[in-house]
């Protein structure tokens, strides 16, 4: 083996799909381009039909550093770039990135050494969500914590260990092109299949939470609920086509929606007359469970935060991901997904995607 082809056997290859980010594709870019590898490495933008000036700035960052290449992806969809970037790159590992995160220094030579260390097919670590604004760091707050987004490994965990899914995820090409690279059809938890079908062929996902990658939030209350339903839909997708092979904690947030409405039932019958006596007694148990959560919601909200308006963001917050998420479920496990896309994606609330 000559010596430019061991460089090449040794290179790393950074993939990221790239929708409306102006205000953070800067960030994503430089902390990539910042890692420290012992070899050649690329970052693939998979640009999808921005209306924020995003491929504009990606197109000046490229004409800045030959590392820097760009792809189309007219579709927008994350694992249509996704595919569309993994087959333009040159290099036998693949690094999944994103727009709205940032790598924290090191991170990509850590990530190879506990890929070789360990034999895994894909590696991943924590996803530590931080926020710029009081709104933004209150949904950092409930993504960082096991009750706001159910408890995976990624979101906080300390255990290093074999694992269901990785976050973003450092991957051995050769796999993914034994596996079949990223479902297209699956438009959100696209991940968690792909890792899914690594597993049933026999290869190892692997977490280290020595891996650390900053992930901001959504922007805005709106965006925050859309973005919910949408992955709440894949998921209820996901159910469909999988089965028992997603993790139990999928299903509470479709529960508390599903109490939720028979409260509301159970309410409109015992102010109308139709439920009395022991049965209206029997009945207001099903108030029980929400008023559960009503004081986690209070709890969650005044132990922490920088102050008034993050405490009450937080506990706005807390119901909106869970509610949004589990109507999303309840929608995707009846009708399936269909082409339902995260809409919090979009520059303009009222802009479609192709």
């Amino acid at each position: 083996m000559s010596a430019n082809d061991r460089t090449e056997a040794e290179g790393v290859s950074f993939v990221m799909p790239v929708l409306n980010e102006r205000d953070y594709l800067e960030h994503a870019v430089r902390s990539v381009l910042a890692q420290d590898i012992d070899g050649p490495t690329e970052l693939v933008l998979a640009l999808g039909p921005s209306t924020d000036g995003t491929t504009e700035l990606a197109q000046q960052l490229a004409a800045g550093d030959e590392r820097l290449r760009l792809v189309d992806n007219p579709a927008a969809h994350i694992p249509v770039g996704l595919n569309a970037a993994i087959r333009a790159s040159r290099y036998p590992t693949i690094i999944r990135v994103d727009a709205h995160s940032e790598l924290s220094p090191g991170y990509a030579s850590l990530a190879l050494a506990t890929l070789n260390r360990t034999g895994a097919a894909n590696v991943g670590g924590v996803m530590r969500a931080e926020g710029r604004t009081p709104f933004q760091r209150a949904v950092a707050r409930l993504y960082n914590s096991p009750i706001g987004l159910g408890g995976g490994a990624y979101h906080g965990s300390d255990r290093e260990g074999a694992a269901e899914s990785a976050y973003l995820g450092v991957m051995r090409r050769d796999v993914l092109d034994e596996v079949g690279l990223f479902d297209e059809t699956i438009r959100r938890g696209e991940d968690w299949e792909l890792n899914l079908r690594i597993r049933q062929a026999g290869h190892l996902v692997w977490f280290d939470p020595q891996l650390s990658v900053t992930y901001w939030p959504r922007e805005s209350w709106w965006r925050l609920a859309r973005q919910f339903r949408a992955t709440g839909a894949w998921r209820g997708e996901l159910v469909r086509r999988f089965g028992r092979s997603n993790g139990l904690r999928f299903f509470a947030p479709p529960a508390l929606v599903i109490v939720t409405a028979l409260a509301a039932v159970v309410g409109l019958l015992q102010l109308t007359g139709v439920l009395s006596g022991i049965a209206r007694v029997v009945a207001s148990l099903v108030y029980l469970p929400l008023l559960a959560y009503a004081i986690l919601i209070v709890a969650v909200g005044v132990s922490g935060g920088k102050g008034m308006r993050e405490r009450l963001w937080t506990m706005a917050a807390l119901p909106t991901m869970h509610i949004s998420w589990g109507m999303g479920f309840l929608a995707g496990v009846m009708r399936g997904a269909g082409d339902t896309i995260d809409a919090s994606r979009l520059g303009d609330r009222n802009t479609p995607l192709p």
